[in-house]
């Protein structure tokens, strides 16, 4: 089934593909197609990608056991952790279209500002992200495979990879968006149906005052360490307070480090590239939070429901780290279909980002930049492809390793998720202000990225220690908070300290100057300066079309670049928001829900989680309404002129 869903899509790319290429002027054998999509994207089509991109497994899993194991304040953090994150990288992705427009990847504007040093360095750090991101993928979607169908989890760790790889190589980076769609409509029709099982139909809940009474009672059976009078019912959680700091700093190295979202800031409209992130950042949030509340609630609701997996016992610790809380919950509430309908999402989630990930390490491969500098573009695009069945079958072998893991090292909260932060945290200030900051420097970024690496590792070592060290405290989220915390702060101010130091005057011409790579030698990519006039212009041959970041476009950030501080407020306004406005009262209230007050937490999500699905599905819909009407229709035109010329014959 893994293998024959993924070749199921790669079916449909290669129609979807034919096409494009037929009735558009698209074709993925172009490399900026390949890589980039041709920069021309509403901001509907890119916050779903988005959204489905950071939807790996770990937020359906993992949301769903903090909430069995924390109550209502485990999914709030999980969301809280990771939504900020995107709604801020819309600041940086209007300053990449004003002053790296040619880029595909944060590499090229690192190398075209800083030269081999820093480059080699920040591949490394994007490698050591896409390998993590990988790894907690397969390792989850692998787990829920094994619980819900029995299957191998070497087998499925070998499979899921391999029919992803197939539609990617078939549509680059347009397929990842088309599929991403797709995906992103199975996933809130399924967060849908849990809800309404789980709050409405169900004979085990069915109703949001029965799902309060059984939490009110999983209290007193087992009370939460940590938690008001052991509540499930409370955001006054202090093992939740951890886990959401700890989910807030590597959701920043998870966010800023991966080359997929630097390519989606590439690839969308300039007026519109901040808004995709906003949408995006805010449709995210209501996926864990509204899956995670309604299965991990559910699953801890049910423990003592006889139709449990491992009634009369709750799930183990191995069980619980493994994140099959969800698996139970949905076994409960919905029987086979609920355990179908887990495996399909999961799946969804893992394909999703799996091949946002592909597609992000075929633009990173440095074979342009120091083996072949006169490559060209369609040499490019094979070797992307050679290097995304590469990493694929890789991704299977890092997957078996990490599941070969011994259960009892593992801890509960994910720990491979919680790792971005640990390893990458201290490349997060160094990576926005190369954009950002034109005092920057080279010894600045070094200096900062380095040292603040090393006592990010001290911080890790030294917040796990209670009496040893070893694997099960490193994984802890305090460990990780410290790691986190230290490493961005230390990196930050080294940075900025060491620029100042002798600071730079750069002016961004360099990163303006960042050709395409099917452009002809010395071709490069229109971009504006701040006040928004056009610099070092050199048009491809042929006119350029209006849907792509052309001249005017461009012009639009100019006179607005005020977008950048209208970005700065309203991602100030989310983070404010969502984990402080919120959270942070009612936790030193120690207010624990009353019945009403839960009731209206619970229509809050399913709100939220409607808007969001909104956004996703039906705003791409609109926004492409004239391009797949004109595709429909030359389809339609060529259907009946070879149905009329075979009648003559």
């Amino acid at each position: 089934i893994s293998a024959g869903v993924g070749f199921f899509f790669a079916f449909v790319m290669l129609v979807l593909t034919s096409l494009q290429s037929k009735f558009s002027r698209f074709a993925p054998s172009s490399s900026e197609e390949f890589t980039v999509s041709n920069p021309a994207l509403d901001p509907g089509l890119v916050c779903c990608g988005i959204v489905s991109a950071w939807t790996w497994s770990a937020t359906l899993l993992q949301s769903s056991t903090v909430a069995y194991t924390l109550g209502v304040s485990g999914p709030w953090w999980y969301g809280a952790g990771g939504s900020i994150q995107v709604a801020m990288f819309g600041m940086v992705a209007a300053k990449v279209k004003m002053n790296a427009n040619g880029a595909h990847t944060f590499l090229e504007i690192v190398k075209a500002r800083f030269g081999t040093a820093t480059h080699l360095l920040f591949t490394v750090y994007a490698f050591i992200c896409i390998l993590v991101v990988c790894g907690s993928l397969l390792l989850g979607g692998a787990a829920t495979v094994n619980a819900l169908t029995g299957m191998n989890t070497i087998a499925a760790c070998f499979l899921l990879p391999i029919g992803i790889a197939v539609y990617v190589v078939f549509g680059g980076l347009r397929a990842t968006f088309i599929c991403d769609w797709t995906h992103t409509i199975i996933l809130f029709i399924i967060i849908y149906i849990f809800l309404f099982r789980a709050f409405g139909t169900s004979p085990e809940i069915g109703s949001v005052p029965r799902m309060y009474e059984l939490l009110v009672q999983a209290a007193v059976d087992t009370p939460v360490s940590g938690n008001e009078n052991g509540s499930y019912l409370t955001l006054k959680s202090n093992q939740g307070l951890v886990f959401g700091a700890a989910s807030l700093l590597s959701g920043f190295a998870g966010v800023f480090c991966d080359q997929g979202y630097w390519q989606r800031a590439s690839n969308g409209h300039p007026s519109g590239t901040t808004k995709a992130y906003m949408l995006g950042g805010i449709s995210w949030f209501a996926v864990p939070w509204a899956f995670g509340s309604c299965l991990g609630l559910s699953a801890r609701a049910l423990q003592t429901n006889p139709l449990f997996p491992t009634y009369p016992a709750p799930l183990s610790a191995e069980q619980t780290s493994a994140g099959l809380a969800a698996a139970a919950a949905a076994s409960v509430l919905m029987g086979k279909g609920g355990a179908i309908a887990l495996l399909l999402v999961v799946f969804m989630a893992v394909t999703s980002a799996a091949s946002s990930e592909l597609i992000a390490v075929s633009s990173i491969v440095i074979y342009r930049t120091y083996w072949r500098p006169q490559a060209t573009g369609a040499e490019i695009v094979r070797v992307s492809h050679y290097f995304i069945c590469i990493w694929a079958i890789w991704m299977g072998c890092w997957g078996t390793i990490v599941s070969c893991v011994p259960s009892e090292s593992l801890c509960k909260f994910s720990p491979l998720t919680l790792m971005i932060g640990v390893v990458l945290s201290s490349a997060v200030i160094p990576i926005v202000l190369t954009v950002l900051w034109s005092k920057l420097t080279r010894a600045g970024v070094l200096c900062g990225s380095v040292i603040g690496a090393c006592l990010g590792m001290l911080a890790w070592m030294i917040g796990s220690y209670s009496g040893t060290i070893n694997i099960t405290n490193l994984a802890e989220p305090y460990s990780a908070v410290c790691s986190g915390l230290t490493g961005v702060l230390t990196s930050g101010l080294i940075t900025v300290f060491v620029s100042l130091m002798r600071p730079s005057k750069y002016d961004f011409a360099g990163t303006r100057a960042i050709a395409l790579l099917d452009a002809p030698s010395g071709g490069m990519c229109e971009t504006a300066d701040i006040k928004g006039t056009v610099k070092d212009v050199h048009t491809l041959q042929g006119p350029i079309p209006k849907t792509a970041n052309s001249v005017s476009d461009l012009e639009k950030l100019g006179p607005d670049l005020d977008t950048k501080s209208r970005v700065c407020i309203s991602a100030e306004a989310v983070s404010e928001l969502t984990p402080m406005i919120v959270p942070i009262p009612m936790f030193f209230s120690r207010y624990i829900f009353s019945e009403r007050f839960f009731a209206f937490w619970v229509a809050c999500s399913i709100v939220w989680v409607f808007l969001s699905g909104s956004f996703c599905i039906i705003l791409p819909l609109w926004e492409s309404r004239v391009e797949m009407t004109a595709i429909m229709s030359e389809g339609f035109m060529s259907l009946k002129n070879l149905v009329y010329s075979r009648s003559n014959k």
